[in-house]
């Protein structure tokens, strides 16, 4: 059987407060970017945050590290990163597998 070097991922972001939409407002912003290094948004789910839960949810594909490594490191992507700081208050990034 074929080992695969295909890429799954989840993240969970939380907003800093009062920038739930500014956090949505960045996300759209970058994974506009990730089909530029052959990924795939596959899902994203907005939420209220409530009880200490995650503003946004989002499910990516890429097809190997190096195109993660290469989102990761876009230059545009960069460029944005002030605007990350002032709308993110934390990120959990781990991978899955989908069933």
């Amino acid at each position: 059987m074929a080992v695969s070097s295909e890429v799954l991922l989840c993240c969970f972001l939380w907003a800093r407060d009062g920038e739930a939409v500014g956090l949505s407002d960045y996300e759209d912003r970058v994974l506009a970017l990730v089909p530029r290094h052959g990924g795939q948004v596959l899902q994203r789910a907005v939420s209220d945050g409530a009880d200490g839960g995650p503003h946004e949810v989002q499910l990516y594909r890429f097809p190997g590290t190096g195109a993660l490594d290469a989102y990761l490191a876009d230059p545009d992507r960069q460029a944005l990163t002030g605007d990350r700081d002032r709308v993110v208050a934390r990120t959990e990034l781990f991978p899955v597998v989908l069933r």
